[in-house]
């Protein structure tokens, strides 16, 4: 696709967000605003994957969501990729809906291989699968994504010496650094340091992109496919605004896992027209 398109579609992505999380009163926006750049580029550009699901992925490109609270996103994304139908979206966060407030497996929406939310689970959910593609001789990518305040969880640590020290080097992942968690900034509540250093120690290939700019997380993106199967693991550090596209939202941790009320959610969606088709 041309950059204007996908960036048509990053549009109407993000205000499925702001509707989904307004609908049910319930969910988290910020985030998921702040990666649909990165979101739009992985599925719409970037991965090879088949909307016909199955679990397995033998073959393509897999992604898995560790920061699950983000979930809106990821729907709205596998949803206009053609896994599910679009109108499934209404029932986000509904009684019996598949499209929970956290992703999750027993319902059997495609796309979702595991079910996140946990925090501090999704990178070694991820070297798994990029281990069992190596052992089986299938040069597919596997794709991860973390928030940054996730990286006060433990075991996050204990997969980042792994990786390096097994040569996982099919695997991409990348960090959402908007320096904002739900009690409020990253340095207030527990400073990271310098993530870069953090990871080239441990052995990583570490990049950065701007995930707010589609052109640069394409350029990112591909750069790291460029850098795979060359002893290491590659971790990409993506600066992004929480809320971004939403300027009332935009660089706050309130809007971590708050909703939008009537009059919020269309002065949300004024700023976010769109020439594609909307729901």
């Amino acid at each position: 696709m041309e950059l204007q398109e996908l960036e048509h579609i990053a549009n109407q992505v993000r205000r499925d967000i702001v509707r989904m999380v307004h609908q049910c009163q319930s969910g988290h926006p910020g985030g998921s605003l702040g990666c649909t750049d990165y979101f739009v580029a992985l599925y719409f550009h970037i991965m090879n994957h088949k909307p016909e699901f199955n679990m397995d992925g033998e073959g393509e490109d897999l992604f898995f969501l560790s920061n699950g609270h983000i979930s809106p996103v990821w729907y709205s994304v596998l949803a206009r990729s053609g896994y599910f139908d679009k109108d499934e979206l209404k029932t986000f966060r509904k009684i019996d809906s598949r499209v929970q407030g956290h992703p999750a497996t027993h319902e059997g929406l495609p796309g979702i291989r595991v079910a996140s939310g946990s925090l501090g689970q999704g990178l070694s959910v991820a070297i798994g699968a990029a281990l069992t593609k190596k052992l089986n001789g299938d040069n597919s990518f596997v794709f991860s994504l973390h928030g940054d305040g996730e990286l006060q969880e433990g075991q996050i640590w204990e997969a980042a010496m792994y990786a390096p020290h097994n040569k996982v080097d099919n695997l991409i992942s990348t960090i959402d650094v908007n320096g904002q968690q739900i009690d409020g900034p990253t340095d207030k509540v527990l400073a990271l340091g310098n993530l870069r250093a953090k990871f080239e120690a441990f052995g990583w290939d570490v990049m950065e992109m701007n995930g707010n700019d589609l052109q640069d997380v394409i350029r990112g993106l591909e750069m790291a496919k460029s850098k795979a199967f060359k002893g290491k693991p590659i971790m990409i550090l993506m600066q992004t605004n929480m809320g971004h596209g939403v300027d009332f939202m935009m660089g706050s941790h309130k809007w971590h896992g708050v909703a939008p009320n009537d009059e919020q959610l269309e002065a949300a969606l004024g700023q976010l027209m769109c020439n594609l088709e909307d729901y």
